[in-house]
């Protein structure tokens, strides 16, 4: 069942590359609001996980 879903977690991610690239080239409608929604979701794991770094950069400060 867990690779059944990371399948489907990595399919998903192909996808929204694939549509990232072919709304750069002017694809319709639906493809620019799929790119929007990957480039979103992009930048809220960018987010994540650069507090995260940020906060393990701060504790190695302290020593």
């Amino acid at each position: 069942m867990a690779l059944v879903i990371l399948l489907g977690v990595l399919a998903a991610a192909v996808f929204g590359c694939v549509c990232v690239v072919w709304a750069e080239r002017g694809g319709p409608r639906w493809v620019r609001v799929m790119a929007a929604l990957t480039r979103g979701a992009g930048g809220a794991v960018r987010a994540l996980g650069g507090s995260r770094r940020s906060r393990g950069g701060d504790d190695a400060d302290d020593d």
